[in-house]
């Protein structure tokens, strides 16, 4: 007897908003050997619901979904129900996406372009005890882990800015656009403008002119050395 047939086949659910997208996963799934799909939710509160009624082996997990993202449903899972892994199965690779659900506990990541046969070795990888993580993140990871550390921000972050929107805040103050800092950040223009929005919001900010003001006189860059 082949190791494949004698193991017992994962108990999966999948976690998309998107319906097509969802039955589409689940009649992919159901063509691959070594996995049984137990249920499919639409966001993540369904998902958490799924897992205490079914207590599956591994949730498939979308991380864009009304209501509970990804991020929180994977965290919520990891904590209250641990037997069940995480496999994030999305189409964003960006470091706002990768490394959020990393921390909430994920143990696989892969992008919507995976293979059949990738999506199986990742679910039987994390059911193993090591991580399902497709060739693009690997390398993602090696490169982030090579980057020099970030500069520390030289004062409190203020007016309740997180620590990536005053990062970005540093940046505008250097001069960069926001195609620059998404270079440097290795995120989405899309995601800068976001943080943008969220700091001048909180800090009653209008434009880049009274942001790099606002980073001077909180102290968060210096003034070039003579």
């Amino acid at each position: 007897m082949t190791e494949e047939a004698g193991r017992k086949p994962a108990r999966v659910v999948v976690a998309d908003d998107q319906t097509v997208v969802r039955e589409g996963i689940v009649m992919l799934l159901g063509l691959l050997p070594g996995i049984e799909v137990v249920g499919a939710a639409g966001d993540g509160d369904e998902a958490v619901k799924l897992v205490a009624e079914l207590a599956p082996d591994v949730v498939l997990m979308d991380l864009r979904m009304p209501r509970c993202d990804g991020v929180e449903a994977t965290r919520r899972i990891r904590s209250e129900y641990p037997g069940t892994q995480v496999v994030v199965l999305t189409t964003f690779a960006d470091d706002d996406s990768l490394f959020p659900a990393l921390r909430a506990g994920a143990r696989g990541y892969l992008t919507k372009d995976a293979g059949g046969d990738e999506i199986v070795r990742a679910v039987h990888s994390v059911l193993s005890g090591d991580a399902g993580l497709s060739p693009s993140v690997q390398r993602r990871l090696l490169e982030r882990l090579s980057e020099p550390e970030p500069q520390p921000v030289r004062a409190g972050a203020p007016d309740g800015l997180t620590t990536r929107e005053t990062e970005v805040l540093v940046l505008i103050a250097e001069g960069l656009s926001n195609q620059e800092i998404a270079r440097r950040l290795h995120v989405s223009t899309a995601t800068v403008k976001t943080h943008i929005n969220n700091l001048f919001a909180k800090t009653g900010l209008k434009d880049r002119a009274q942001a790099v003001r606002y980073a001077y006189g909180k102290g968060l860059v210096r003034p070039p050395a003579d």
